[in-house]
């Protein structure tokens, strides 16, 4: 994975696109070029890693282009469990709920993602509190529709 500043990755894609991603909804566009100016931006191909397992979970990753997924560890294996396309975040919920991380992210394809890591969002929180509560919600609204889906994965199942 090579990293990219953030003039480079408007180079390619222009901010009205990155705006319409469900994490940044609603998010003025000084707020997302703060994020881009402050994360870590990486190109990556297919078949790399965004993250491992027992690595920290400090950090969630917005998808920019592309698409990655989610194998999940548990009892000495993996399971796919989804794929993240380009809008979505992966790795918010071991950032909020303090554990490392309990998975691989794989990229599908070639892409785009933004890191951003613990120090950053909190200190996007003390910058931009006004934003830092909408992307708050955005981040909150991905997690219960991903959880309504997963419930209903369940009820189908039983």
């Amino acid at each position: 994975m090579d990293r990219i500043n953030s003039q480079q990755l408007l180079a390619q894609l222009p901010l009205s696109l990155l705006a319409s991603a469900s994490v940044f909804g609603a998010l003025p566009e000084t707020s997302i070029l703060w994020l881009l100016d402050h994360g870590v931006i990486r190109s990556f191909n297919a078949g790399d890693e965004l993250f491992s397992p027992d690595q920290a979970g400090n950090s969630f990753h917005v998808i920019l282009q592309g698409s990655v997924d989610y194998y999940k560890f548990h009892n000495q294996r993996y399971a796919y469990i989804r794929t993240f396309n380009a809008g979505e975040q992966i790795g918010f919920v071991s950032m909020i709920a303090l554990h490392d991380r309990v998975g691989r992210a794989e990229a599908c394809e070639a892409g785009i993602s933004l890191e951003i890591n613990s120090e950053i969002f909190h200190d996007f929180h003390l910058s931009h509190p006004l934003e830092f509560g909408i992307l708050m919600m955005n981040l909150a609204r991905e997690m219960a529709r991903t959880l309504r889906k997963t419930n209903n994965i369940l009820v189908d199942k039983s």
